[in-house]
C-alpha cells in the first residue's frame, strides 16, 4: 500500500472510523453465505472491523496499521488479526476459501493493482469468492477533493478496468457494477494464473492459455516438457527457471495469456475467446506500455488479425507496441527445435521500444 496513507490511518485512523457506519452488512452476510462452511475467509483492509463480524467464522482481519487493529480487536474479539500489506499477503498458496475487500485496494497505486491481485489468486482456493468494492471513476493521487481526513492516496477504477483487470489476475466475473461513486465486483477465483506485469516492462509474453497443468502449479508453461523456460534462460531473458516474478521484477519480463480459461490442449479454445482475449490484451498493452509484445504460439494471432502470419516481426503493431510471433513451446510441438525458440526469444527481447 502507499506508505504515506498507512501513516495517515495510523495517526487518524480513529477519528476517521468513527464517522464511517456499516452501510453494507446485508451485503457482508451475502458473502458470508457464499464461503464454505467452516472455512477461512479474510477481511481485506479491516480497518476498525466494521464488517468483520459479519463475514463469519473463522475469520481473519487483515490490516496495514496498528491503530485500526487495536480498534478491530475491541468490536470483533473473535477474529484472529494479521498486521500485513495487501501487496505482500502472509498466506499460503491456496488455504484462503473468501476474501472480502470494502475500500482497502484503491489505496494501491493503479498499475500494482494486478499483482496484488496476482497476491491475492496465489492465496485463493479454486472457487473462493472474492467481493472487492473501489472508487469509481478516473482520479488517482493524494488529493482527492472529497477526502475528509487528507493525505490518502487513491486509485479510482472504471467498470471496464477494473472487470479487465479481475480477468487478467484470473478470476471469473460474477458481477461489476456501479454504485454512485463506487464500483462494487463479485468474482470467483479461477482454475486459472493471474498476469504477471506492471509498468515497467521490456517485454510482455503472452500466451494463448494456460494448460490445467499450469494452473494448479501457479506458473505459466509449468509442464517439464515445455521448453518456454529453459528457452527464455539460454536467451539471457531471465535468470531463473519457472519464477514469473523474478522474470518481472529482476529483468521487465511481464507474462499474460490471451484467453484466461485453462484447457487440457489450446485446441479446446474457441474462435470468440480468441477475439475477447486479444481486445483485453490490446487494452493492457494500451494501458501499461511494454517494451514489446511476444505472443507464444501462431493460432491466437492468426484467429484475430492474420490467418496467414509466420513467426517473426508482425507489419502490424498492437496498441502502438511491436509484436513479435514465435511457435509454441510445448514439448508436442515437434517443428520447433530448442534452438529456435532460444533465437525466437532473444528476437523478441532485443526490440526497441
Amino acid at each position: 500500500m502507499d506508505h504515506a496513507t498507512v501513516r495517515v490511518y495510523e495517526e487518524r485512523g480513529p477519528e476517521w472510523a468513527a464517522r464511517r457506519r456499516p452501510v453494507r452488512r446485508a451485503e457482508a452476510r451475502a458473502f458470508a453465505r457464499r464461503v464454505e462452511t467452516k472455512s477461512l475467509r479474510v477481511d481485506l483492509g479491516c480497518g476498525a472491523g466494521r464488517y468483520t463480524a459479519d463475514l463469519g467464522n473463522p475469520v481473519v482481519g487483515l490490516d496495514a496499521t496498528r491503530a485500526m487493529l487495536d480498534l478491530c480487536r475491541v468490536a470483533v474479539p473473535s477474529a484472529s488479526l494479521v498486521r500485513a500489506d495487501l501487496e505482500a499477503l502472509p498466506f499460503g498458496r491456496n488455504s484462503v476459501h473468501g476474501a472480502w475487500a470494502n475500500m482497502s485496494y484503491l489505496h494501491i497505486p493503479s498499475v500494482r493493482l494486478p499483482m496484488a491481485l496476482a497476491d491475492l489468486h496465489r492465496s485463493l482456493v479454486v472457487g473462493a469468492p472474492l467481493d472487492l468494492q473501489m472508487l469509481g471513476g478516473q482520479y488517482e493521487g493524494d488529493h482527492l477533493p472529497q477526502d475528509d481526513v487528507g493525505g490518502r492516496f487513491f486509485a479510482s477504477w472504471t467498470r471496464e478496468r477494473l472487470r479487465d483487470v479481475l480477468i487478467g489476475a484470473g478470476f471469473d466475473i460474477d458481477v461489476v457494477e456501479d454504485h454512485d461513486e463506487v464500483v462494487r465486483a463479485r468474482a470467483t477465483r479461477a482454475r486459472s494464473l493471474p498476469d504477471f506485469v506492471n509498468a515497467d516492462m521490456r517485454l510482455l509474453v503472452a500466451g494463448l492459455n494456460p494448460s490445467l497443468f499450469a494452473a494448479d502449479a501457479g506458473v505459466g508453461y509449468a509442464r517439464p516438457g515445455n521448453r518456454f523456460w529453459p528457452a527464455a534462460v539460454q536467451a539471457g531473458l531471465v535468470s531463473e527457471d519457472r519464477d514469473p516474478r523474478a522474470a518481472l521484477f529482476d529483468h521487465g519480463i511481464g507474462m499474460t495469456d490471451i484467453v484466461k480459461r485453462s484447457t487440457a490442449s489450446a485446441a479446446d479454445l474457441e474462435p470468440h475467446e480468441y477475439r475477447a482475449g486479444m481486445g483485453r490484451i490490446e487494452r493492457l498493452v494500451r494501458w501499461l506500455q511494454p517494451g514489446a509484445v511476444c505472443f507464444v504460439g501462431l493460432s491466437g494471432w492468426r484467429a484475430v488479425f492474420d490467418r496467414g502470419a509466420a513467426a517473426g516481426l508482425q507489419p502490424r503493431d498492437l496498441a502502438g507496441r511491436r509484436v513479435y510471433l514465435m511457435p509454441s513451446t510445448s514439448g508436442l510441438n515437434a517443428h520447433a527445435r530448442m534452438a529456435d525458440l532460444v533465437a525466437h526469444l532473444g528476437t523478441a527481447g532485443a526490440l526497441p521500444r
